[in-house]
């Protein structure tokens, strides 16, 4: 199957409190687990359902323990067990919020590329 995504999805170990913005449901908030991240949107689990298309208000803490602010809009959802894997596209998120996590995606980059040369360096000796 033929890669989809435009940008390069991250794993990130963190929260995220939704809270659904379409309908009155009286502000229930959901915490669901982060799988992944990436500055167009976010690879999340959940134990409730909730819906194709709906767009939810969501506070990610990142990295630096800093929290961005971002609309997320539900495009896929797929049950795995007692949870339900979900990806969601981020809304109108502020240029200043998307560039923080490109700055995470080039700084894991180059982590990532030091230690395969590292190991590549460790199995030629």
């Amino acid at each position: 199957m033929s890669e989809k995504r435009k940008d390069r999805r991250m794993e990130l170990e963190s929260k995220l409190i939704m809270k659904r913005l379409d309908k009155d449901r009286g502000d229930k908030e959901v915490a669901i687990d982060v799988v992944n991240v990436s500055k167009s949107g976010v690879g999340f689990r959940c134990g409730e359902e909730l819906e194709i298309g709906a767009v939810y208000e969501g506070f990610l803490r990142i990295w630096t323990k800093e929290t961005i602010h971002a609309f997320i809009e539900i495009i896929r959802m797929e049950r795995s067990g007692d949870s339900i894997n979900y990806g969601g596209l981020f809304i109108g998120m502020p240029e200043m919020e998307s560039h923080r996590i490109d700055v995470y995606d080039v700084v894991t980059s180059v982590q990532e590329k030091m230690k395969n040369e590292s190991e590549s360096g460790l199995e030629d000796k």
